[in-house]
């Protein structure tokens, strides 16, 4: 069977490695480790084609330990006994070491994640996790304590260019094949595959398999052919994964922020992502209140009926609602001071050391109350001018506690 095109160039060692210089270029711990073979566990933490599977090839080829690789989606406790027993075999594997690279490692649930546990601690098994999902939320803290987490990130554009050069001159690519593409079109190519270097080479695999031959035995790529080969440009966002969180993350800042289009972007994001519209209506909902507050106070009645609109109405026409709604809020002053307050009162209360309601404006709910002192001395604002009259309200022990502090920003209400 054929291997694709992504598979058959994947880098037979450190050298033939392309990007992920952070966490790989020569005078970095983690290309020590693999050069010296004095790798411990560690954890690839990265999004879909960034270069995890092909670090652990590389890995494979360069340690003298038995390498395993296993996908968390299909292995299980038997298979991690099965693996334990063999590398103990002494005639199978004198070291009694293994290098097991785990994939989706997020897959793997507490049971099977605790039955590594043991063996990774005392040396048995060299972990190698690789994983799309955010691994301090995903991976049981005690396997986390007993690895490195290394985080790669998205390939730049200039490092997919490299690798498109690479895989045209290679004989395991497409060095067979008399092929002309344009620098512009290869930088265009590793642009729209934005950072996924798999979906760059399955997109030029397409591209050269489905593009007639010239009679002088060339194959041509244009932009065009780009285009129908990988048809969309392909959005880093999982709405249940970490990008999720990065980018509610950034659209709430970017709205406490008041940057607009900035929040148009994120919120186009999260929406081309395939995020539920009304999360997305809730959380401007508590901008609206959390950061804008007394600035504006249209700005919640605003979110609050984006909400219900978007409740009622559904996708498309409700990206046209979140966008006035997000707008609006990141348009607004800001004051925070009423989220202050609220936070400082519960701060006081939850000590439970805050003294006892003052008698006169306790409830005289029953005859007989008012003997005891419940209501007595208090005074009714409005038989006073304006409607206000000064009198204690606090606790005697929070008498003088400010918990609401204006903003200048602030309307008078």
């Amino acid at each position: 069977m054929e291997k694709p095109l992504a598979f058959k160039m994947m880098p037979e060692s450190l050298d033939e490695y392309v990007g992920q210089e952070h966490i790989l270029s020569k005078d970095k711990m983690l290309y020590r480790l693999i050069e010296s073979d004095k790798l411990s566990s560690i954890i690839l933490w990265g999004p879909p084609g960034c270069g995890k599977t092909s670090l652990a090839k590389v890995i494979a080829n360069t340690t003298k330990n038995k390498y395993v690789q296993l996908n968390a989606v299909t292995a299980g406790v038997g298979d991690i006994k099965k693996l334990i027993e063999e590398t103990q075999n002494a005639m199978l594997n004198p070291s009694g070491r293994v290098v097991l690279f785990l994939d989706e490692i997020h897959r793997f649930n507490k049971l099977q994640q605790d039955a590594l546990l043991p063996f990774v601690e005392n040396g048995t098994i060299i972990l190698i996790g690789a994983t799309t999902e955010n691994p301090y939320f995903e991976v049981n803290k005690a396997l986390l304590s007993r690895s490195t987490v290394f985080k790669l990130e998205l390939l730049k554009t200039e490092d997919i260019v490299k690798i498109i050069n690479n895989c045209l001159k290679s004989e395991k690519g497409l060095g067979n094949i008399s092929i002309k593409i344009s620098d512009k079109d290869k930088k265009y190519l590793a642009e729209i595959s934005c950072g996924d270097v798999r979906t760059a080479l399955t997109g030029l695999e397409i591209a050269v398999s489905t593009t007639k031959m010239q009679k002088d035995g060339t194959i041509i790529i244009t932009r065009e052919v780009i285009d129908e080969c990988v048809q969309k440009k392909i959005i880093q966002f999982d709405k249940n994964g970490d990008s999720h969180y990065d980018n509610i993350s950034a659209m709430i800042k970017s709205m406490r922020g008041s940057d607009p289009d900035a929040v148009l972007f994120y919120l186009a994001r999260a929406i081309q992502g395939g995020e539920d519209p009304m999360f997305l209506a809730r959380r401007i909902t508590i901008c609206a209140a959390e950061d804008v507050g007394l600035a504006n106070p249209q700005a919640l009645v605003v979110a609050n009926s984006a909400m219900q609109a978007v409740h009622m109405i559904g996708m498309p026409e409700s990206r046209i609602i979140l966008a006035e709604a997000a707008v609006y809020v990141a348009k607004s002053a800001k004051s925070n001071s009423v989220y202050l307050g609220i936070d400082r009162a519960l701060a006081d209360v939850a000590t439970g050391d805050t003294g006892t309601i003052p008698m006169h404006i306790r409830n005289a709910a029953a005859e007989g109350m008012v003997e005891h002192g419940y209501g007595v001395g208090y005074r009714y604002p409005h038989d006073y001018p304006q409607h206000r009259v000064e009198q204690q309200y606090l606790p005697d022990k929070v008498k003088d506690r400010k918990y609401y502090v204006k903003d200048e920003t602030e309307q008078d209400v």
